[in-house]
């Protein structure tokens, strides 16, 4: 399995969920104060564009979890707005030792082992709060909402939300949300008998914290002593790259392909990266040539709510290596992989 290529896919698909709920780990803040619990069950629409239109008032510090029945994983967070600009500093707590700062759509990743900084701009972000905006109708189609009863998390009193799909193609949420302010604090990725796939939660949060833009802005910006390494993204097309597809799973829309060339990589062939997203879910189809030194075995494996499989196409004249990765069950994941066709 490509291991570089479910790093990238993962940290996508988290983002555009948060992005969505409006503050779990980046890019938002929570509701003013003012803001009231929910009491009687809105539409889908609603309550998503409650989410995201987040006030930009709250600063928070806090550890955030992610556990599922192969990993745990923990970081700690520091978030801050000013105005409009939203910053955030995320530290691993185990694993390979790495901050990661956010700021917008740039992303710098520090990792001392190697005294290196990978330095990115990820535009597929930046296009996801139009998508929301263009296909709410849509979610409403695929998911259903339903109130239930919220428990305290880390402390704080929630409000709970179950999202269910309303199909077999994509998996359910519940999300749980501090009920004075409105910040998500706990989310479950539900599969279709009801078992927890993954769960992201603070297990410690502080809200109103005394964090500034500025500080991390700081913090960000001190490179001295490390190698900036800033992989290549040129925006493409799978047409333009001489494939033919047809989105399987009704609700999915394609938000954005791009050639990456990995500067970290010994290969500097670029790796084309594929992104479609529901709203909710994502999916990402990594292409590249297939090298039978590197790609011995097709197969599949899921760690948490992420399924991801490998796959050759093509003959003997010419072959590629498929890497399909994304947070749906694997037969969607797997159609995904069956709708890429050679012009």
């Amino acid at each position: 399995m490509n291991s570089h290529s479910l790093k990238i896919h993962a940290w996508l698909a988290s983002a555009f969920r948060t992005l969505l709920l409006g503050g779990l780990a980046w890019l938002s803040c929570a509701l003013p104060t003012s803001a009231q619990p929910i009491v009687q069950e809105p539409s889908l629409s609603a309550w998503l564009l409650r989410m995201h239109e987040a006030s930009e008032r709250n600063n928070y510090i806090g550890t955030i979890v992610v556990s599922s029945p192969s990993q745990l994983v923990s970081s700690r967070i520091w978030h801050a707005c000013d105005g409009p600009r939203q910053i955030e500093r995320v530290d691993s707590l185990n694993g390979v030792p790495r901050s990661t700062f956010r700021r917008g759509a740039e992303v710098l990743t520090f990792l001392p082992q190697t005294s290196s900084v990978v330095a990115e701009t990820r535009e597929a972000l930046a296009l996801f709060p139009h998508l929301l905006k263009n296909s709410q109708s849509d979610l409403e189609r695929f998911y259903g909402i339903r109130l239930e009863e919220g428990h305290r998390v880390a402390g704080l009193q929630t409000d709970l939300v179950h999202l269910f799909p309303r199909d077999r193609l994509r998996y359910g949420y519940r999300i749980w949300s501090e009920r004075r302010t409105g910040l998500v604090v706990k989310l479950q990725t539900m599969s279709e008998d009801g078992q927890v796939l993954e769960q992201t939660a603070f297990s410690e949060l502080q809200i109103d914290a005394p964090v500034s833009e500025r500080q991390i802005a700081r913090m960000m910006g001190n490179t001295r002593g490390y190698k900036i390494e800033r992989p290549i993204l040129t925006k493409t097309s799978l047409e333009a790259e001489g494939w033919n597809y047809v989105i399987p799973a009704q609700g999915f829309k394609a938000t954005g392909c791009y050639r990456r060339t990995l500067a970290a990589e010994v290969r500097a062939e670029p790796v084309l990266q594929c992104v479609f997203t529901d709203g909710l879910a994502s999916v990402s189809l990594f292409l590249e040539t297939f090298d039978p030194r590197l790609h011995l075995k097709e197969g599949q494996q899921a760690v948490g709510a992420t399924q991801a499989l490998t796959r050759r196409l093509g003959d003997s004249s010419r072959a590629w290596w498929l890497t399909a990765v994304g947070e749906v069950p694997l037969p969607t994941l797997a159609a995904f992989a069956r709708s890429l066709e050679r012009n």
